[in-house]
């Protein structure tokens, strides 16, 4: 069998694993499940900080990837080392977060590794499977210690604890988010940056509100990363293995792994409100898929329509809890998504229209603060009606 072919079918094979996933992902726990979790949270609380002591999370990842790097200078990869790293410093982490995230990301890192050292995947691939997909994991464990910090909201000690950890995680992220930041022009990392501070102060004022909407402006930021480093316009990697398609098909897979694996840390959200287009997304990532078959354009627009359905969402979710907390918070979602898909609706509507529908978004989120009902129905209209227009542009 050549090393071609071998490499071809440990993808297919994988990607079989890889749609596991997707459906498990779409299938909701157990009551009993339930019930033993909510039984061993504090436990596994206590368990989880202790192993945050002992563990450096940032160290671990650095020094696997760093052996998995050797692959793509055409050497030798220690896959026992790395598996070793793997099992006694980062799964538990890993395993934690697919517990209580519903998802099977354990799985498919143990799947690549161990195809990586029986050498029936390339270990370029598993390089990238294992990285984008620790990093996947890393953002959701900054999105728990967020949850944590509203259930033990007014124990300030416990809470900057929980921030720190929070900060300790992006930390590892933050030269994934520095790379888009570099490719795009933008200033993600400062806006991250502000959301943190935004949330330290909230907690020292006691204001869960400002420590909500901080805490959106985190999330929602890395989920921009994550939409620029997959599917967005020039630089995401739906382009880059399109265009190696046409050379290099190896190259090509390795590029479409990256996709995938990034577009784990969005497509989640995705499903709930757009599934239509978080499936079509999935699909041509997905290594079953020929890359030459890839279109970057049309992964493009599907990001477009689904992130502006989204958007949709959280406004309606805004009018439905009008006058509580829940509707100022989704109104800065909403301008959030609104934000994350900036430079395509300048493409499809201009800069001007653009300016405008931005500026709604903000004088919304202003109304609602306000409990402005009026003008905030009167703004709604506006921001629905051209999100709509958006959405109908990027068919």
């Amino acid at each position: 069998m050549s090393v071609k072919f071998k490499l071809l079918a440990a993808l297919a094979a994988f990607a079989v694993v890889m749609g596991g996933c997707s459906k498990s992902e779409e299938t909701a726990a157990n009551k009993t499940e339930e019930k033993e979790q909510a039984t061993n949270k504090n436990e596994e609380k206590g368990e989880e900080a202790k192993e945050a002591e002992e563990v450096n999370y940032g160290e671990a990842f650095k020094e696997a990837v760093t052996e998995l790097e050797k692959a793509k200078a055409g050497q030798e990869v220690d896959f026992d080392k790395v598996i070793n790293i793997y099992e006694t410093k980062l799964q538990p982490l890993v395993q934690k977060r697919d517990a209580e995230f519903e998802d099977t990301i354990d799985q498919h890192i143990t799947t690549a590794l161990t195809a990586g050292k029986d050498g029936s995947m390339d270990a370029v691939v598993v390089k990238q499977i294992f990285d984008k997909l620790m990093q996947k994991v890393f953002y959701t464990t900054i999105k728990h210690e967020f949850t944590e910090i509203e259930e033990n909201w007014g124990n300030k000690e416990e809470v900057k604890e929980e921030i720190a950890e929070a900060k300790e995680f992006y930390a590892i992220l933050q030269s994934t988010v520095e790379k888009r930041d570099a490719a795009y022009g933008t200033t993600l990392v400062d806006t991250i940056a502000g959301g943190f501070a935004e949330i330290e102060s909230a907690v020292e004022k006691d204001d869960q509100l400002a420590f909500a909407l901080g805490k959106q402006v985190v999330d929602k930021t890395l989920m921009k990363t994550f939409y620029f480093a997959t599917g967005a316009l020039p630089n995401g990697y739906a382009t880059k293995a399109a265009n190696a398609a046409k050379e290099d098909e190896k190259e090509a897979k390795v590029g479409q792994a990256e996709g995938w694996a990034f577009y784990q840390s969005i497509y989640p959200y995705m499903k709930k409100h757009a599934a239509e287009e978080a499936d079509y997304i999935l699909k041509q990532f997905d290594l079953q898929t020929d890359v030459k078959t890839l279109d970057p354009a049309a992964v493009n627009k599907a990001f477009i329509r689904g992130l502006a359905k989204v958007a949709l969402h959280e406004y309606e979710e805004s009018e439905e809890n009008w006058g509580q907390d829940k509707s100022v918070i989704t109104a800065l979602e909403g301008a959030l998504f609104i934000d994350m898909i900036g430079n395509d609706i300048k493409a499809l509507l201009g800069d001007q229209a653009y300016t405008t529908l931005n500026d709604q978004a903000q004088k919304y989120l202003e109304a609602a603060k306000a409990k402005n009902k009026e003008e905030g129905e009167k703004l709604l209209a506006q921001l629905e009606a051209t999100l709509s227009t958006v959405i109908e542009k990027a068919k």
